[in-house]
């Protein structure tokens, strides 16, 4: 078993395929670390998709747990840090989707594997059962915003974590341009909390 374990959740119809996934791969290579990283395909309701990842981190050592999460990905990292009060970097997250995800209920096609994706008014009610509340630990959490993200307000996320808690960027979009650029950041804020040495 795994001395620590890293956990990357993509966001909404995307995959391990994606760049940012990907990208994150190499940077655990790179370090040497890539056997410590998970990146499951998130392709269930959000209760089941919780669900899933709780069982997949059943028998290991969450106290030495990071969480790495995206848009959609990054609400689930935040349920999970919650949960196993687990550092988090959150980029360009979601907050509070059950606010707004009604506007996405039908038939949608992930964009890597083109595999069908409904989502359903139950699935809004998952979302918001699963909100945690207060955060317990701000310092547990680091986010990576984009000011020009054309999908979600920077704003709330702002808001909700504090200026000490997020760095913003002027440029770039949803999908997070240039986030190899962060990566380094990300890795040092995960592995220093908990207590994760890399070879």
């Amino acid at each position: 078993m795994s001395e620590f374990t890293l956990l990357y959740l993509h966001g909404f119809l995307s995959s391990p395929q994606s760049s940012k996934a990907q990208q994150t791969l190499a940077y655990a290579t790179k370090l040497g670390i890539a056997d410590n990283l998970l990146i499951p395909f998130l392709e269930h309701g959000p209760a089941a998709t919780i669900d899933a990842l709780e069982e997949m981190l059943s028998g290991r050592d969450t106290q030495k747990l990071g969480i790495i999460g995206s848009s959609l990905g990054g609400f689930y990292a935040s349920v999970l840090a919650e949960r196993y009060q687990a550092p988090a970097v959150l980029i360009n997250p979601a907050i509070d989707p059950w606010q707004y995800w009604s506007d996405y209920i039908g038939e949608h096609r992930n964009f890597h594997t083109g595999q069908s994706h409904v989502v359903s008014q139950e699935h809004v009610s998952e979302l918001r059962a699963l909100h945690s509340g207060e955060i317990a630990k701000a310092e547990n959490y680091l986010l990576f915003l984009q000011r020009h993200d054309e999908v979600l307000d920077t704003s709330v996320a702002l808001s909700r974590f504090g200026d000490q808690r997020c760095i913003v960027r002027e440029d770039g979009d949803h999908a997070y341009a240039d986030f190899e650029r962060e990566l380094p950041a990300a890795f040092e804020f995960l592995l220093s909390r908990i207590g994760a040495k890399v070879r």
